[in-house]
């Protein structure tokens, strides 16, 4: 991989050289690799055959929870988000000790390990929010909810420069892997000032289906605002916001 310079950048193909454009600038590769129709076939591909498989296995998985917390992640995702959860999800499907190679999954796996996921990479709910939660998962009941007692959102909240309010937000989400499927249900505390007032207790509860059989999950954030002129207008558009994966219960 080679990076372009010059005034001029390119795209395409000429000759054996490839050039794109990505995240970290405009690169060129040389054009080359194992023909497909031997990855396929070939016996001594197996276990490239069989990392391919899971690895489509843990990107499928990662859109269907992306998709299932679309509405949060609108304002709370850094661009290489997509990435780092396919990578955490392939760890999951790893993690699958019943299924043979090639053939793990989430289901079998252990989908915990999600628990402390952060999609946001530019502001991270661990550096953001030291006010104490409890997040709880009861299954049998359906209910998916974050508790925060009172306290000084100046003091408890790390925000960004420019920032006059903020507000809180969680989703509890139930996923069934497999169809693809999924339930979601989401909260909202009012935009609140970010100043040396206490807040009130917040207690989110969102419902989906009592005594699932899938894995549950439980995303808590942080929206950030800039008051101009009597007017709320989400910060530096969400760059900064937080949200992460705070209780996950799978099967």
């Amino acid at each position: 991989m080679a990076r372009q310079k010059g005034i001029i950048k390119l795209k395409g193909t000429i000759g054996d050289i490839t050039f794109y454009k990505t995240q970290d600038g405009h690169l060129a590769r040389e054009k080359g690799g194992i023909d497909a129709s031997r990855i396929a076939s070939d016996p001594a591909f197996q276990r490239t055959r069989e990392n391919g498989s899971e690895f489509g296995r843990a990107g499928k998985a990662g859109k269907v929870l992306r998709t299932s917390l679309r509405g949060l992640l609108l304002n709370s995702a850094d661009g290489r988000m997509v990435s780092r959860l396919t990578q955490r999800m392939v760890k999951v499907i790893q993690a699958d000790t019943t299924s043979e190679r090639g053939l793990r999954n989430v289901i079998d796996g252990e989908a915990e390990l999600l628990t402390g996921f952060e999609f946001n990479i530019r502001g991270k709910l661990g550096t953001s929010l030291f006010a104490p939660f409890v997040a709880t998962i009861d299954r049998v009941t359906g209910t998916i909810k974050v508790d925060l007692a009172s306290f000084i959102p100046s003091n408890m909240i790390a925000a960004p420069t420019g920032t006059t309010h903020f507000k809180i937000i969680s989703a509890g989400t139930e996923i069934d892997f497999e169809a693809e499927t999924f339930i979601e249900a989401h909260s909202e505390t009012a935009i609140l000032p970010w100043d040396t007032t206490a807040t009130a207790v917040i207690s989110q509860t969102n419902v989906i289906t009592a005594n699932s059989t899938h894995p549950l999950f439980l995303a808590l954030g942080i929206e950030f605002y800039q008051q101009v002129n009597g007017q709320m207008y989400p910060l530096k558009n969400g760059a900064f916001n937080p949200l992460a994966l705070v209780s996950v219960s799978g099967l």
